[in-house]
């Protein structure tokens, strides 16, 4: 797989979510502006709700334009046979026989690009658990009510 193909996947991902919050935001300042928003007395707080709302999709668009910017700054680096694991690493671990191959981004955490690559970013708990690891290690995540182990197998 090819880092800068799976690069170019996850910003076209993060900017289909970016459309998708800036329409939202769209949506619900009409809806706070609307003439049904106007309150008939003052226990009506339905514009007062859809302010609120509107405050909240401004925020979403913020912070999907700030993972684009992230993503589009992300240095894509070669790991060596003894590299540690980093940003921008495409690593593969392999629990109890299931490879799993996940890339590790800034930003996007959760998509799945092509090939099952798992976006994984250094706040999620298997991001945390991979930086500095290398190839042969082992990595014991905790989650609630489970113990997951996994070996590092590759990182590219």
């Amino acid at each position: 797989m090819h880092k800068q193909a799976l690069k170019i996947e996850l910003i076209a991902q993060l900017e289909a979510a970016l459309a998708t919050a800036r329409a939202a935001h769209a949506a619900a300042i009409e809806g706070s502006t609307h003439e049904e928003a106007k309150p008939e007395n003052d226990k009506d707080t339905r514009g007062l709700e859809q302010s609120y709302l509107a405050r909240g999709q401004a925020q979403r668009v913020a912070e999907n334009e700030a993972a684009i910017g992230d993503v589009n700054a992300l240095a894509l680096r070669e790991f060596g046979p003894k590299a540690s694991i980093a940003m921008s690493a495409l690593v593969t671990v392999d629990e109890d026989g299931t490879e799993l191959v996940v890339f590790l981004s800034p930003a996007g955490g959760g998509n799945v690009l092509a090939g099952g690559v798992q976006v994984v970013t250094p706040s999620s708990p298997l991001g945390r658990a991979l930086l500095g690891k290398k190839v042969d290690d082992n990595v014991e995540l905790q989650l609630p009510g489970k113990l997951r182990s996994f070996v590092v197998s590759a990182i590219a």
